[in-house]
């Protein structure tokens, strides 16, 4: 299956999601905040990265931005529980595949992961 990077700073959250992806097979690595997924992501190569927008240290907006240049090729699923940083994640819609609303139910996210390593590249060349 996929190898999977979850960068989310709420911890419960975070396991929670990478429980449910094990579950699916997927091989899943977790990061507390962009600056640490940013580094984990030089570990790779990762099929797809699945980040919150609203983190400490680096958020998920700048992680796409320096993800997307370091690795043209990385699928990118965000997550968000604000409308407003939904709207932030509009700009980047030649990175991300999608932005999934939290609260999400566990066949929420699995869906929406399985719907992203489907896809081709989304992004424009």
């Amino acid at each position: 299956m996929a190898k999977i990077l979850i960068t989310e700073d709420e911890d419960s959250l975070r396991m929670f999601v990478a429980r449910a992806l094990r579950l699916d097979g997927h091989e899943t690595h977790e990061a507390g905040d962009g600056a640490e997924g940013l580094e984990k992501l030089s570990e790779g190569p990762f099929d797809l990265l699945l980040s919150d927008i609203r983190m400490p240290v680096m958020d998920g907006i700048e992680l796409v931005h320096q993800a997307s240049a370091r690795f043209p090729d990385l699928k990118i699923l965000l997550m968000t529980g604000y409308a407003e940083q939904r709207e932030r994640a509009d700009d980047l819609a030649a990175k991300v595949i999608d932005v999934v609303q939290k609260p999400f139910a566990l066949p929420d996210i699995r869906r929406a992961v399985a719907s992203a390593l489907a896809t081709g590249n989304s992004r424009a060349a």
